[in-house]
């Protein structure tokens, strides 16, 4: 089935009334038809397909958790033959059901305003149809908009007298074959992106923000799935930086072994606590003499301490990186879109691969005098790694290009710490004494690195090249 536009109101209006009759989940009256028109009424509104509307309501019940038992299902008879209606529930709402994308993406629309269900319903149904193929009509708001303004009851009536007198429409026959041969064949009924953009909220804003949001989200999956999945062998470069070592990245493991008169007021004997005296006049008492003569006992703990090594990555993000918001060939999206999806990826995989480690991830964006040229790129930033902020891993501040070696050292004094600088062009050497500096240039269409120990920049092949490098030098 192709993309019919129905220019004839009369058709249109047949279109949308009938297919209210052919929902599954929930009887069809007055009460279950107000979503549905108010939900095509949306994706005409964006010109988007509109899939037939009994799906639509069907959906909007799946979505909304308000599903009827089949004894409450119309008796009105619709046309469709018994066999592509139990095909419809096999197969496009038995999908739906166990579909986990489309779970998640339930719970995140039921946390919204209930205002705003039915258009994110409307924008999901959008990209379910884009995800799969599945096509519709097109047809003006206008006629969903009239047909809003008239009452449920007569709506009702013109959708019966419709299917009574000529019967089920060629569109909305063929339109349920589409439905259940496309949902059928998909895997997944929504993407990482599209789910994401549901849960964040980000869904029903400003449409070039969301186009750059689902293009970082995009290029970090396809740049992490190029990653390996085990830690990668670190490159020749790396080196130990001696760091003073805190008492909090060292601690006892293993059990109690035995008893002995020496440990801390924490491995002290809870019999040991009867020789306290609760009376003043009794002082000093046994557990203080005890406690002077070395005489206390303690549970002992083996020897083994365990080693937390503590390490710190800067991403610095320079100015000048405004020059990158362009389109090169050989890439699929903005310059800047692949570094920052690159970042993403790389940032993912860290966490991964050393969740044993202390791991924090600082984001620096350079200021141009008193201007913050990147601060969308840092709301973008901000939306995509929430959970990482939240639980204190990554950071994004703004810094002057002076505060860059400064807080890198001050990081070194504690942990390893690697700064990586990106920029449109090298920058100058910065002094930099225990923190690794990396360059890393987007003045041409394919990135070139410069490690803190080379004179002269590597050239990349790819974003995905120099991901690996910057992966094998970070671990």
């Amino acid at each position: 089935m192709t993309t019919v536009q129905l220019r004839d109101s009369d058709a249109a209006r047949r279109y949308l009334t009938q297919g209210l009759w052919l929902q599954r989940l929930s009887p069809t009256n007055s009460d279950s038809i107000r979503a549905p028109l108010h939900c095509a009424l949306c994706l005409a509104a964006t010109d988007h397909n509109i899939p037939p509307t009994g799906f639509i309501a069907d959906v909007i019940r799946l979505v909304m958790n308000e599903r009827s038992s089949v004894g409450d299902r119309s008796p009105i008879v619709n046309d469709l033959p018994p066999e592509k209606v139990r095909a419809y529930e096999d197969y496009v709402l038995g999908k739906l059901y166990a579909d986990s994308t489309f779970e998640r993406a339930s719970v995140a629309i039921s946390r919204y305003p209930t205002d705003d269900r039915i258009k994110a319903i409307a924008w999901m149904i959008a990209r379910i149809c884009e995800r799969t193929g599945m096509t519709g009509v097109l047809l003006s708001p206008a006629i969903a908009r009239n047909l809003q303004g008239q009452s449920p009851e007569e709506l009702l009536k013109q959708g019966t007298e419709s299917l009574q007198t000529e019967g089920l429409m060629p569109l909305l026959n063929q339109g349920y074959d589409d439905l259940i041969t496309r949902i059928r064949t998909t895997g997944q009924v929504l993407s990482t992106e599209d789910v994401f953009e549901l849960e964040k909220g980000t869904a029903l804003i400003e449409f070039g923000q969301r186009l750059a949001l689902r293009q970082i989200l995009r290029t970090a999956e396809a740049i992490g799935a190029t990653l390996p999945r085990r830690v990668p062998r670190a490159s020749s470069r790396a080196r130990n930086v001696p760091t003073h070592i805190l008492e909090e990245d060292m601690y006892p493991v293993g059990g109690f072994t035995s008893i002995s008169t020496r440990g801390s007021i924490e491995s002290l004997l809870h019999s040991q606590l009867a020789f306290m005296e609760k009376e003043e006049a009794q002082r000093p008492d046994l557990f203080e003499i005890k406690f002077v003569r070395s005489e206390l006992l303690y549970y002992s703990r083996d020897e083994n301490q365990f080693l937390r090594r503590r390490r710190t990555i800067q991403f610095v993000l320079f100015p000048d990186l405004t020059e990158c918001r362009i389109k090169d060939d050989v890439n699929p999206c903005q310059r800047l879109i692949m570094a920052l999806g690159m970042q993403v990826a790389l940032i993912r995989k860290l966490i991964e691969w050393l969740s044993h480690d202390a791991l924090t991830i600082e984001y620096l964006l350079v200021r141009d005098g008193a201007r913050s040229p990147l601060q969308q790129e840092s709301e973008l930033l901000a939306m995509i790694l929430e959970e990482q902020i939240q639980n204190g891993t990554v950071t994004i501040s703004e810094a002057t290009v002076s505060d860059i070696p400064r807080r890198a050292e001050e990081h070194a004094r504690r942990s390893t710490t690697h700064s990586l600088m990106f920029a449109w062009k090298r920058t100058e050497p910065q002094d930099f004494q225990q923190a690794m500096p990396i360059q890393v240039s987007l003045r041409q269409p394919l990135p070139s690195i410069t490690f803190h120990n080379d004179k002269t920049p590597n050239e990349c092949t790819s974003f995905e090249n120099l991901a690996e490098l910057l992966a094998a030098e970070l671990v």
